[in-house]
């Protein structure tokens, strides 16, 4: 079996190829600027294709004998200056790989969408596969353009692709991978003052990548799945994350009125000393909502033991 993997140079790109290389031969779509330092693809054989989702014609080359397209690639940003990449990313590169898949004959795409793009809606905290998309104000452009690559992927089985779509929570890896979720073990080491007062879901890079792999492997095409172990209270999670990775978990609990009064002064200053907030007032408020993605779906589909959150965090501060 030929597995292209797009994003495989990402955290959950390479674990999806550590994992899938039980299955057949792994493909590597990377850009020539890619970095490979930045995850761990040591022992694995990837046969590289250099190529971007936003350039069709190197899909086409990549995609061409394929039997199965893992479509990992993508970008997570809050900052609004990302804005136009992230559907750049997100929402034409989805589009290309879906039109590259129908043009080439290869029937077979799991897309590695996000629980951000079952949208957040007021009021509202528990969220399964079931959860549809709400218009109202409030939606990062993160998950909207997530949510808008997933209409493309159900548009590509309508013409008659296979596809099966997860939706992970916050994914933990390695402390070393600073980007993405790895800043919040930077909250922990770096010392950071105030942690929000909401949930946090979060599951095991490898037992995402592992779910995904069982769930190809019993045919659940057509279906859509979240992957998430559980959802714990910021507090606790930074307790436990200072315990075994070192540092001082954030003490004071960010309030709702500190954020609408507080955010424009940060803007401010972050404006005078010239480095930009890291997210914006919206990613801040969300934050401070207790919800909840359920996995009784996985469940149902498997009899899947999760790590716990302590082998989570004794394995991240590792370097292999």
């Amino acid at each position: 079996m030929n597995i292209l993997i797009t994003g495989v140079t990402g955290l959950f790109g390479s674990e999806l190829a550590r994992e899938f290389s039980t299955l057949g031969n792994i493909h590597g779509l990377r850009r020539a600027s890619s970095d490979l330092g930045a995850v761990d693809l040591e022992g694995l054989a990837i046969h590289w294709h250099e190529g971007d989702v936003l350039d069709f014609n190197s899909l086409l080359e990549a995609v061409e004998g394929m039997d199965v397209v893992i479509h990992a690639a993508g970008k997570v940003s809050f900052l609004p200056q990302d804005e136009r990449t992230l559907f750049q990313v997100n929402h034409l590169g989805t589009v290309n790989v879906v039109n590259a898949l129908l043009a080439t004959g290869v029937s077979k795409l799991v897309y590695i969408s996000s629980v951000a793009a079952l949208g957040q809606v007021p009021d509202q905290e528990e969220y399964d596969e079931k959860s549809v998309w709400v218009d109202v104000p409030g939606h990062t452009p993160y998950a909207l353009s997530k949510y808008l690559a997933e209409l493309e992927v159900w548009r590509g089985e309508q013409e008659g692709l296979e596809v099966l779509v997860v939706n992970p929570s916050v994914i933990l890896g390695k402390v070393a991978y600073e980007r993405s979720s790895g800043g919040l073990y930077q909250m922990v080491l770096k010392g950071t003052v105030f942690f929000p007062a909401g949930n946090l879901n979060y599951i095991d890079v490898r037992d995402a990548a592992e779910i995904t792999r069982a769930l190809v492997e019993k045919n659940a095409w057509g279906e859509r799945f979240i992957l998430s172990k559980e959802s714990r209270s910021y507090d606790l999670f930074f307790q436990q994350a200072a315990q075994v990775l070192g540092g001082a978990p954030p003490k004071n609990k960010l309030s709702n009125s500190a954020i609408s009064w507080g955010f424009p002064i940060l803007k401010v200053m972050s404006w005078l000393v010239g480095k930009k907030l890291p997210f914006t007032a919206q990613v801040a408020k969300n934050a401070q909502r207790k919800t909840h993605f359920s996995n009784q779906k996985v469940a149902r589909y498997l009899n899947f033991h999760y790590r716990e959150l302590q082998d989570t965090l004794e394995w991240a501060k590792t370097n292999r």
